[in-house]
């Protein structure tokens, strides 16, 4: 679609010779207005440039400037004057316009001038696009969760957005710790500056200094030129220290420098760096455990501690297992071109009653596979991984168990012991006959088998 450039000026002749240049030469859609006030009734349009004289019949092309960027302080407005006044261009300028012209207009350097605002309104518009994008995908309302001790969680996160007190997000793996603290930054007063991220326990210790705080040229051997740290790079923005638990000391120390002075050096350097940085950090680890053993600093501990945020596992807010599901279920149609319209009644309660020891993560990826290898127009049990049904068969033996010889209870485990045992005698040790006859997968069976050495104690008996 070709860029609209609205042309303002009170002369017939300009304004057609202008008009000209942007449509005829540049390829460009032009409109034209004689007027500053009429150009902004028809501001909503939303043009790429503006072409705007200085001399105007009512309000003058300083004032309409004014207007435009209160409307839109990105769109690009390049001035024309006649007057060649330098206080009248710094002031243009000084208010937002993109370029100045004094008439008669070089066309060649103009061309390139309009070019050049065009081109980088378009990046601006973009980049505002994605940012957009980020805020609503970052915003409260799309992190998924039904259940209360999730909502006050969100609760705790809403009374730090908009200051800078450290914050400690601590839970198990998978439980979404990331996304909370990129929740705080894309709704907080930093949103427009850098998010990022360092997984500390994935970074090989001796590089992990120069990685967070940069480094000098020939300050150790392979550094070969400067390295910007990302302490740096995030500067007026928020740097995000996940499994901060497995920093060493020596660099514990140094970020408590950081936090407290707020500054640092790069290494093999002497410059003090401003570090005007909001620390997020988060940790799967018991920190004070770490600080009674000597293995954390404590005073570094209670600085990042400041304000600290826990994330349930998935185990304890069973009200959001099968919200999550669904809610991948749809994401995983979209994305691998699928139509599948549930689960059934069986999965439901399998998943519902599995712990899900990965968490969020575990389930995502779960219901991805499941959506991979169904058949049916519903996610079935057996869909799922091997290890999560063998929970769910042995969750629905125990219910169905009851069992009494006289009034004396015989134990389930003993009683699942001899009736595996029993299944082996009458199958003649055939492993698929005694699961078809138990009503248990055959991995269940050899699990079983190996927990009460019934193979072991058969071998032994063999060799006696």
């Amino acid at each position: 679609m070709s860029k609209l450039v609205f042309i303002v000026d009170d002369q017939v002749a300009i304004l057609k010779l202008l008009q000209y240049w942007v449509k005829d030469l540049w390829k460009y859609t032009a409109k034209t207005f004689e007027t500053g006030e009429d150009m902004l009734e028809h501001i909503s349009l939303k043009p790429d440039l503006i072409l705007l004289d200085i001399m105007l019949p009512g309000k003058n092309g300083v004032e309409i400037l004014k207007e435009v960027k209160t409307i839109d302080e990105n769109i690009p407005v390049i001035i024309l004057s006649a007057q060649g006044s330098i206080e009248t261009a710094v002031e243009a300028l000084r208010i937002g316009a993109y370029d100045y012209f004094t008439k008669p207009i070089d066309h060649r350097r103009l061309e390139s001038s309009v070019r050049n605002a065009i081109k980088n309104y378009e990046l601006l518009t973009e980049l505002q696009k994605i940012k957009e994008n980020v805020a609503q995908k970052y915003s409260f309302d799309n992190i998924i969760s039904a259940d209360g001790k999730m909502q006050d969680v969100f609760k705790l996160v809403t009374k730090v957005l908009n200051n800078d007190i450290t914050v400690l997000i601590h839970g198990e793996s998978g439980t979404g710790k990331e996304l909370i603290a990129r929740a705080i930054h894309f709704n907080g007063n930093r949103k427009d500056n850098p998010f990022i991220v360092v997984n500390c326990a994935s970074i090989p210790r001796e590089l992990l200094e120069s990685e967070l705080f940069g480094h000098e040229k020939g300050s150790f051997t392979g550094a070969h030129q400067r390295k910007i740290g990302k302490f740096e790079l995030a500067h007026k923005g928020t740097i995000f220290l996940d499994e901060v638990g497995e920093l060493e000391m020596a660099l514990q120390a140094k970020l408590l420098r950081v936090i407290q002075e707020r500054t640092f050096e790069r290494v093999g350097g002497n410059e003090l760096i401003k570090a005007d940085v909001r620390i997020i950090s988060a940790t799967n680890r018991n920190l004070k455990e770490a600080v009674e053993a000597k293995e954390f600093r404590e005073d570094l501990f209670y600085r990042l501690n400041s304000f600290p945020i826990y994330l349930p596992p998935i185990r304890q807010r069973r009200g959001d297992i099968l919200v999550l599901a669904e809610f991948f279920l749809n994401h995983f149609n979209k994305k691998l071109g699928k139509n599948l319209t549930g689960f059934t009644k069986k999965t439901l309660k399998l998943m519902y009653e599995y712990d899900w020891p990965g968490n969020v993560r575990e389930i995502e990826n779960t219901i991805e596979r499941c959506i991979i290898l169904a058949e049916k127009d519903k996610i079935d049990v057996d869909d799922f991984p091997s290890h999560i049904r063998i929970i769910g068969e042995e969750s629905s033996q125990n219910e169905q168990a009851e069992f009494s010889q006289g009034d004396k209870i015989i134990p389930l485990e003993q009683l699942k012991e001899q009736a595996i045992r029993h299944a082996l005698k009458v199958s003649n040790g055939n492993i698929v006959e005694a699961s078809r006859k138990l009503g248990l997968g055959r991995a269940t069976i050899y699990r079983l088998m190996e927990k009460y050495e019934i193979i072991e104690k058969e071998t032994k008996k063999e060799k006696s």
